[in-house]
């Protein structure tokens, strides 16, 4: 096999004793997702709402923090949520905005910064103009808890600073008023929620102290914002994450948010047969869009909009802004090539790949990255320039075992004015005077990195033929679902069929389409998005083929179930 692939072992009688209330792949699948005793499998494939969500004030200053903002809703005092810009912040300020609207509160503004111009997290720059705009308490959602300086400032000014946030800490806290993170709440059950999940849990808390008239369980129309950032954010989806996400799609489907029902119509979606796919490949990326354009508000307000013709402006522009992403993107990936095929051919014997220019805008690189990762097999390293920022910032994407935190540890210290990220994305800033020595810093960390530690395999579930592509088998898959970090997508090794049809779809026709014969008789589809090379490769007429993918249902098209491609082996 061209990838490092192992198939998981099939079930002992004993183990499959245990399980035996579920069909053979059911069981299969569930055994390998850690869920091997009967009560656990069934509180997995339906879980309870009510028995699988804590206790908020279980979470760190959530007594404090409720009292603070009863008080601010109370005396009307001026109020700012300030979130991150991505797909887990929007949806996070959303939550909060909601609430803050159901409960009468009429004195507060969302913020959301600037990616290109203001940064991650708190900007003294912000906090001073809600000093001298009258503010009293500001509110964070998915950003803060690494905000030293900035939080003292709040304090200095006379802001009362409530972080809500869900990334880990630096070695000492920010001296803010009150701080919601589960990351340092020991008594807290999951410490993995995202932010907005975080934000929805201090509504949780508001409402148990004031219900402000809502009906009880009116909250859980919040959940389609949860479901959004839960299945964007890359969090497990185990233990409270996978309420989130398995409620969050079923508000989802039956969401009257006004924006988000556009949205929908927009891109096609069939609102009631919505899934994480449709999310993670579709809404998400639309939300990052307006960050990476520069409008990050427009996203928040389509969410937010109770109005139909801002709304349709509003899901015409983020669709304007996601396709001039997608253009810019591409014109980068263009350069990059240029510059790697004129700066490493014909031997390409460097183990790490840096290129960059002023021209080439941050927000669009860690896009860029990954593509050109996932293509050469190496760790990318590329920078760029915004606006009248002094200092170039980047980003970076990693293959393999190779770890980019660690390697960029590595590097001489004063290389980097600022690093971060973990083992395969992260993000640099580097000054113009030190960015000539980036390469051959990298090249010299990437030598000294302990490369002993084992791979992860890409797990192949089960071994199946193309016949057994059908609805029994996708029915037994989706009771699984949603899918994501901790509960993969099954992954198959399909054979007994021959490749009867090749052909390729999309405007620039850069999408496979294979129509596999079944030795029993009948097709099977299957299909790759944004095809390459090497797989093109191995897809030859009226070859016998076994392919590595997963198995979905179509949209579209005269075959219900297909095949996702993942590898032809």
């Amino acid at each position: 096999m061209s990838k490092n692939y192992s198939l998981r072992e099939e079930l002992t009688n004993e183990t499959r004793e245990k399980l035996k209330a579920f069909s053979d792949l059911s069981a299969h699948l569930l055994f390998h997702r850690g869920l091997k005793e009967h009560g656990d499998a069934s509180n997995f494939l339906l879980p309870q709402y009510e028995k699988g969500i804590h206790d908020p004030f279980k979470l760190s200053d959530m007594e404090k923090s409720v009292e603070r903002i009863l008080k601010a809703i109370k005396d009307n005092e001026k109020t700012v949520i300030f979130s991150d810009y991505d797909a887990d912040g929007i949806p996070g300020a959303v939550v909060l905005h909601d609430l803050f609207k159901k409960a009468g509160h009429k004195n507060f503004s969302n913020y959301i910064p600037h990616r290109g111009e203001e940064g991650f997290g708190l900007s003294k720059e912000a906090l001073e103009s809600f000093a001298k705009d009258g503010v009293h308490l500001v509110i964070t959602i998915d950003c803060g808890i690494a905000d030293i300086e900035e939080a003292a400032l709040a304090k200095e000014l006379g802001l009362d600073l409530i972080i809500t946030d869900h990334h880990l800490p630096k070695e000492i806290l920010p001296p803010a008023f009150a701080i919601v993170n589960p990351k340092i709440s020991p008594d807290y059950a999951e410490p993995m929620l995202c932010g907005a999940a975080v934000a929805f849990k201090l509504a949780q808390a508001i409402l148990a102290k004031n219900n402000f008239g809502m009906k009880p369980g009116e909250e859980k129309w919040l959940l389609d914002m949860v479901g959004i950032a839960t299945l964007s954010d890359m969090v497990p989806l185990t233990g409270e994450n996978r309420i989130f996400a398995y409620y969050g799609l079923l508000v989802l489907r039956k969401s009257r948010r006004l924006g988000l029902t556009k949205l929908l119509r927009k891109l096609k979606i069939d609102q009631k047969k919505l899934t994480e796919d449709d999310i993670g490949f579709m809404i998400a990326p639309r939300i990052n869009a307006a960050s990476r354009m520069g409008v990050s508000m427009d996203a928040f307000r389509l969410l937010v909009s109770e109005d139909e013709n801002e709304a349709n402006i509003l899901v015409d522009h983020l669709e304007k802004i996601n396709n001039e992403r997608k253009g810019a993107t591409a014109f980068i990936a263009k350069e990059v090539h240029k510059v790697i095929e004129a700066k490493y051919s014909p031997y390409f014997s460097n183990k790490v790949i840096v290129a960059g220019s002023p021209t080439w805008k941050p927000s669009l690189l860690g896009l860029v990255a990954g593509s050109i990762a996932e293509t050469h097999g190496k760790p990318v390293f590329l920078w760029g320039k915004e606006g009248a920022q002094e200092a170039l910032k980047g980003s970076c994407r990693g293959v393999g075992e190779v770890n980019l935190a660690a390697l960029m540890s590595g590097v001489t210290s004063g290389v980097f004015t600022e690093f971060g990220g973990h083992t395969l994305a992260g993000g640099f800033s580097v000054s113009y005077e030190s960015v000539h020595l980036l390469e051959e810093e990298l090249e010299c960390a990437y030598e000294k990195l302990d490369m002993t530690a084992a791979v992860e395999p890409s797990w192949i579930d089960r071994k199946i033929f193309f016949s057994d592509v059908n609805l029994r088998t996708l029915s037994d898959i989706e009771k699984l679902a949603p899918y994501g970090v901790g509960n993969p997508k099954p992954l198959f090794e399909i054979s007994g069929g021959r490749i009867s049809e090749i052909s390729f779809f999309g405007k620039e026709k850069n999408h496979l389409k294979l129509i596999i014969e079944k030795e029993n008789g009948g097709l099977v589809e299957a299909i790759q998005f944004f095809v390459t090379e090497d797989l093109l490769k191995k897809a030859e007429p009226q070859k016998n083929v076994s392919l590595i993918g997963h198995i979905e249902r179509a949209a579209f098209g005269k075959f219900p179930v297909r095949v996702r491609i993942v590898d032809i082996i």
